[in-house]
């Protein structure tokens, strides 16, 4: 009898295309929190009641962070994604019970980008099996202080996945022997194409346009795009050439697990058709 396909490996298999799956989020909470999480990783993991009542109040999407050679302190960051670039503030703090106490906007400004990868293995199996080893690959190429093993990102058939902040930028299905290219990229402000799920600032559609708008026009660098506007299923963009339009429609994907151990079920995919160009 053969082995049953992780989610990951249907998702590939399947052709699950990566644009327009990033999550949509523009405030992030990030919390050092070491040991196991569990698959709630706020409100599973054995956080001091204070602490974890605090953080499900917060309107942020929180993220928790751990890095194995950190054994004393705790790294919060406030981060918020825009369009621009956005801002990233790091506090550090003696212990989880200062957090509800503290003004997350007094910490000192990041430099460069603090990249996430996803290491939940409690939240899905893909995630551990793949995204431990992508996180140690990419330790010989990144400052260990801009990059965290992060509790669930979204998209676990994406597996493995990363984001980079404050930009938004959302990445899936990469090769481990990539990773000093991958870091290249991320801290020079830009974006391999062929692993783009899309920008977490956007909303599908406009994440699927903006995939199509790179790939067409090759701009891979961060800055290079800029969204004008979004009129029904009309996205136009900014391009250093000029502006560039996209017709996306939603379009009924393969069944595939959103996770491992269940069901499949349809996902959604996304047409992008160069409307324009001005």
């Amino acid at each position: 009898m053969s082995a049953v396909p992780t989610c990951s490996e249907a998702s590939l298999a399947a052709g699950v295309p990566l644009a327009g799956t990033a999550t949509t989020e523009t405030d992030w909470l990030l919390v050092e929190v070491r040991g196991a999480w569990g698959r709630d990783a706020v409100s599973d993991s054995g956080l001091p009641t204070e602490v974890r009542e605090t953080l499900e109040a917060m309107p942020e999407k929180v993220i928790l962070i751990r890095r194995p050679d950190r054994r004393t302190g705790v790294t919060v960051v406030h981060a918020v994604a825009a369009e621009d670039g956005g801002t990233a503030r790091r506090l550090e703090l003696a212990s989880l019970e200062e957090l509800p106490d503290v003004d997350l906007l007094d910490g000192d400004t990041v430099e460069g980008p603090l990249v996430l990868v996803c290491a939940h293995g409690r939240r899905d199996a893909c995630c551990a099996r793949l995204g431990v080893p992508l996180f140690d690959a990419l330790s010989a190429h990144l400052d260990p202080g801009s990059l965290w093993q992060a509790s669930h990102l979204g998209g676990h058939r994406f597996a493995p996945n990363l984001v980079s902040l404050p930009h938004g930028v959302q990445l899936g299905r990469i090769p481990t022997a990539r990773a000093a290219e991958i870091a290249a990229l991320l801290v020079a402000g830009r974006i391999p194409l062929d692993l783009y799920r899309g920008r977490t600032i956007y909303p599908p559609a406009v994440q699927a346009a903006e995939v199509a708008v790179r790939l067409v026009t090759g701009c891979d660098r961060i800055a290079d795009l800029c969204l004008l506007s979004r009129e029904e299923d009309l996205v136009s963009f900014a391009t250093p050439t000029g502006e560039l339009a996209v017709r996306v429609a939603e379009r009924r994907g393969p069944a595939v697990p959103a996770s491992c151990g269940v069901d499949p079920e349809p996902t959604v995919t996304w047409v992008a058709l160069l409307e324009s160009a001005a």
